[in-house]
């Protein structure tokens, strides 16, 4: 790759009963201004026509229907696995189903990448249906910076950062080969940080606030809002990757084990059902510390020609 002209790059969307917005996805990704080189989507087990929809409207897609649902970490493991194995990207894209992406937002994520190989993942600006920046998805600027590094980044149109989400997510295949896919048994939550935060402790990363995406949540809140039942994977995917992350510093694990205790306080105060978080704090914690995350061959056995691209994609991973 000689430039932005000569990238094959390829979107992964992630789904799950949410076909009305996955029209509204798949539909803006065909008329990006930097077209896409092939369009992957992964039907996390959908209960709805998502997949016939698929078939249907959007017939060059390359669909993945699983069996069963694997959350956004399988579904995005899944399917960087195929954009690499199968696809042959040069970038993967990276998106859930709610994400939809306006006419340039990836010709502002290719052109601040361009040919440096050292930037290894570029993550758009999110906003809501309003407009107003999505707290749920702000990029964790990069800390101790040099000037050079910022420089650079600023000629570019982009921020460095530490970290980026799932919510349009551009990424070498050069990286998924050499550090791995997200972690399936992540499921939901954090998987993106610990993802991000890997390939980033030895590369650079970036925000590009030129390219914007809308995420379609029903709500508009940030990380900290009451989750229900599905605070058990906040507790036990942060207790992870406190504990066995690869991509985080042990100064890093001091800082965020901090900050986590915070937003976990926030949360409490904020629910309005403090018995169910309370349940999902110790069942997290409890597995948070027995368990450890399986090797993704093994969470996404069984599963065809999804579970041999992961196979193949991370067959050269340490």
């Amino acid at each position: 790759m000689t430039g932005a002209a000569a990238v094959r790059t390829v979107a992964v969307v992630v789904a799950y009963n949410r076909r009305d917005l996955l029209i509204e996805v798949l539909d803006a990704l065909a008329v990006q201004t930097t077209p896409v080189a092939a369009i992957v989507v992964v039907d996390n087990a959908s209960t709805d026509d998502t997949a016939e929809l698929v078939r249907t409207r959007y017939p060059g897609a390359d669909l993945i229907s699983v069996a069963r649902n694997t959350g956004g970490a399988g579904g995005f493991a899944i399917g960087a696995a195929r954009a690499v194995v199968r696809q042959d990207a040069d970038l993967v894209w990276l998106m859930d189903d709610d994400t939809v992406p306006t006419p340039t937002a990836l010709e502002a994520l290719v052109g601040s990448v361009g040919d440096d190989r050292g930037v290894t993942i570029a993550g758009s600006r999110v906003v809501w249906t309003d407009g107003q920046d999505h707290p749920m998805n702000t990029p964790r600027v990069k800390p101790f910076v040099g000037a050079r590094e910022r420089a650079a980044a600023s000629a570019r149109q982009a921020v460095p950062v530490r970290s980026s989400s799932f919510v349009s997510m551009l990424v070498r295949a050069d990286a998924l080969r050499e550090h791995g896919l997200p972690i399936a048994d992540y499921f939901i939550w954090n998987d993106d940080f610990e993802f991000s935060t890997r390939i980033l402790r030895r590369s650079r990363g970036f925000f590009v606030p030129g390219s914007v995406v809308v995420h379609k949540t029903v709500k508009l809140g940030a990380t900290d809002v009451d989750p229900g039942a599905r605070f058990y994977y906040e507790v036990r995917n942060k207790i992870w990757l406190l504990r066995l992350a690869s991509g985080l510093s042990p100064a890093e694990k001091v800082l965020y084990s901090g900050s986590t205790v915070r937003r976990w306080a926030r949360t409490f105060i904020a629910s309005g059902n403090r018995p169910l978080l309370l349940s999902g704090l110790r069942s997290g914690l409890r597995d948070g510390f027995r368990t450890q995350p399986r090797a993704n061959r093994d969470a996404l056995a069984g599963l065809g020609e999804a579970t041999d691209d992961v196979i193949a994609c991370e067959a050269g991973v340490a």
